[in-house]
């Protein structure tokens, strides 16, 4: 009896068991599984909010150097990338048979010397006011550091003086180009009412370099036949670049003069710096890639750094841009594929105990990957990243 009862026992322990597995088993395939998803956390770290775009190098002061009057160009025996000083001729043209000048013709090449004169006055006396304006600059940049260093100006205004020298010296600099221009201008115009005055002298014209700098480009080497006001060189400085980018004019309008841009993956060790120094009033429409009408507008740039860093760079290399338009060291981040729209606030779903949690948040700068959080998430805390249909307030979630 004893041993009977001790099987009966067994037999239903045995059956209890199955019973619970199989109620686990239907409990654990009934039951709701949780969501996969990508977590991210709210951390601190550096953020910056910026403006990329593509830009080329130029020359700074670009100078075509072309015929003053037409004839017959001797072979130009210099080559892209030498040296030329001011005044060392470029080019010789010899003359063609000279016409007989009437008198209103000669009157008219009169005309245009009195004319190159009066630029060239004009020219020194804007190279005056360029001066005074430079060396005011320096010296309001010169106490503003004083000033600096006494803590009672900010840093954005040492770096508005900065920027206002760097800008006078730029402009006093092409002012003295400019006067070099106006009088190769004027040699220009007595050279063409001398040798249209002298007949079929064989004398060559020899045409001189305004500037000294070194030889950017040759559109005419061969000798042959040139027209009046044919270009026959281009000579400028390619110690003093700058760069250009075109941006789209929505982007313009967040930069201004002085804003700070980073030039990555030129082609050379670490990033360069520079500051923006002047945003063209006018924009240009361009076809984008996929064929898409674009108003942009040009962004001229500095560079701030050492030239010899930057030295490898030539005339119209390519080069990326960033302009910061804000950065800060230390901000309270979020990936900013987490955010969604909630009525008109933005919200976030957390990962709290297991479960997802909507909380509503309020952003400060953005980027295209990061959202500054003022409040509503703590550094540490997890949310969901690219939430989709699946995710809901309570719905647990494991990470993918």
């Amino acid at each position: 009896m004893e041993l009977k009862s001790k099987v009966l026992w067994r037999r239903r322990l045995f059956l209890a068991v199955i019973a619970a597995l199989v109620v686990w088993g239907l409990f654990v395939g009934f039951r709701p599984q949780p969501v996969e998803a990508d977590l991210g956390t709210a951390s601190r770290a550096p953020l910056r909010v910026s403006v990329e775009q593509e830009g080329r190098t130029r020359v700074v002061d670009r100078y075509v150097v072309t015929a003053p009057v037409a004839g017959y160009a001797r072979r130009i025996q210099l080559d892209v990338g030498d040296a030329v000083e001011r005044g060392a001729t470029l080019a010789e043209l010899e003359p063609q048979r000279a016409e007989v000048l009437d008198v209103r013709r000669r009157a008219e090449a009169e005309a245009r010397i009195a004319a190159a004169e009066s630029n060239v006055s004009a020219a020194e006396q804007r190279a005056n006011a360029a001066t005074s304006n430079a060396s005011l600059a320096q010296k309001e940049l010169e106490r503003t550091r004083a000033l600096r260093r006494a803590g009672h100006v900010s840093a954005a205004a040492e770096d508005r003086a900065s920027s206002d020298a760097e800008r006078s010296a730029a402009e006093l600099r092409s002012a003295q180009f400019a006067i070099a221009t106006a009088r190769h201008e004027l040699e220009a115009a007595r050279t063409a009412l001398q040798y249209a005055a002298s007949g079929s002298g064989a004398e060559p014209v020899a045409v001189r370099s305004p500037v000294a700098g070194r030889v950017l480009r040759i559109p005419h080497k061969s000798e042959g036949t040139v027209a009046s006001g044919q270009p026959l060189i281009e000579i400028g400085d390619p110690r003093a670049l700058e760069v250009e980018v075109d941006v789209l004019s929505a982007d313009a309008v967040r930069i201004h003069p002085g804003t700070r841009v980073v030039f990555e993956r030129w082609g050379g060790e670490g990033a360069l710096e520079g500051a923006v120094r002047v945003i063209e009033p006018a924009g240009f429409t361009k076809v984008s890639a996929l064929g898409v009408e674009e108003q942009r507008v040009w962004v001229i740039v500095s560079f701030t750094s050492p030239a010899a860093q930057w030295q490898r760079l030539g005339d119209g290399y390519r080069v990326e841009a960033s302009f910061i338009l804000w950065e800060a060291n230390d901000v309270l981040q979020i990936p900013a594929s987490a955010l969604f729209r909630d009525g008109n606030d933005w919200a976030v779903f957390a990962v709290a105990q297991g479960k997802a949690v909507k909380r509503r948040v309020e952003i400060g700068q953005r980027n295209g990957l990061s959202a500054q959080l003022i409040s509503g998430i703590n550094a540490g805390e997890r949310v969901i990243v690219h939430p989709d249909d699946r995710v809901h307030e309570g719905v647990r979630v494991v990470s993918r």
